[in-house]
């Protein structure tokens, strides 16, 4: 993906990174990564969804930069990064796993954000010992471990077969997105949004899923339908927050609080109201604030290192978008 395909100006126009790499993953696929703010300063690491990009999380990376070392990379056939048949949980943990080995110094603790698919990586990587040597904590954005289609409320029907099958048809369509058009910005905008969002944010939502090739989305939408991380969530041993969008339809609730009963180290749930599916875009403000809460106690805090990761008790927060 070209830079313009995003948005050109704005919180949510990319910015421009202290430096590019290209990232080989274990199965030889080639990955775009990049590193924003001083290499010094304590590590993110954030992990995009299905049909995004790095440019997804441009709010974040411009008001990170500034005091912390922010790395993002496109997920296979995702942004600059190219397709590659290897569509798999197996393929995104090995990814992420490269990444860390080629941005991360040995031992050197980050936290790792992921968003939706993001996050699914995540727990498929839990297990992964480079992981595991690299995670200080983690934060889950917007996501769910299993049952993403049969859960999904994009199709207004009660739930049962019949919603599912159209929900997974939906999903998984090789028909082309076309245009940033009105119309497509509004179905977009109900299916992965609140219904407050703003016009810039759904139109910066818009350009970054639209540039995603239709092969890519298709080949990851049946991925997700047959989704299955549970044992992955129980594995995850890093400390943990969860926030969640309480207008999410594509992965509503009942997610996130599944996750936040089956992680060892939940150290919250953060409930935003009015948000929907796009949370970094939709609540900016909110999403970076908890990133710095995070990195401040497991990473740069007083007895940050992983022997004092048991102090924090799980808290629910509801927040206004």
């Amino acid at each position: 993906m070209s830079r313009l395909a995003s948005v050109a100006s704005g919180p949510y126009a990319p910015p421009t990174p202290a430096r590019e790499l290209t990232v080989v993953s274990a199965d030889g696929a080639r990955l775009h990564a990049e590193v924003h703010g001083p290499e010094d300063a304590p590590p993110v690491v954030l992990s995009h969804g299905w049909t995004c990009s790095t440019a997804f999380w441009a709010a974040q990376i411009r008001e990170l930069a500034t005091d912390h070392r922010v790395i993002a990379y496109d997920q296979r056939g995702h942004g600059r990064s190219p397709a590659s048949s290897a569509c798999t949980t197996h393929a995104l943990a090995d990814d992420l796993e490269a990444v860390l080995a080629q941005t991360l110094a040995r031992g050197e603790r980050a936290l790792i954000v992921g968003h939706s698919m993001g996050g699914m990586t995540v727990m498929a990587a839990a297990t992964r010992p480079r992981f595991q040597e690299h995670a200080a904590a983690v934060l889950l954005c917007s996501t769910g471990s299993s049952r993403l289609v049969a859960e999904s409320r994009v199709v207004p029907l009660s739930a049962g077969r019949v919603r599912t099958w159209i929900t997974g048809r939906i999903l998984g369509s090789s028909a082309p997105l076309g245009p940033v058009t009105p119309v497509a910005k509004g179905i977009l905008k109900y299916a992965t949004m609140g219904a407050g969002s703003a016009p810039r944010m759904v139109e910066a939502c818009a350009r970054i899923v639209h540039a995603c090739p239709r092969a890519v989305r298709q080949a990851w939408a049946n991925v997700l339908e047959a989704l299955d991380l549970d044992h992955g969530v129980r594995e995850l041993h890093a400390p943990t927050a969860v926030v969640h969008g309480a207008s999410d339809r594509l992965t509503p609730p009942v997610h996130a609080h599944a996750l936040i009963a089956a992680l060892p180290h939940c150290v919250g749930l953060t409930e935003l109201t009015g948000v929907g599916h796009m949370t970094p875009i939709e609540a900016p403000d909110l999403v970076t604030a908890r990133i710095r809460d995070l990195v401040t106690t497991y990473v740069t805090g007083p007895g940050s290192g992983p022997e004092d990761a048991d102090r924090s008790t799980t808290a629910q927060i509801k927040e206004g978008a």
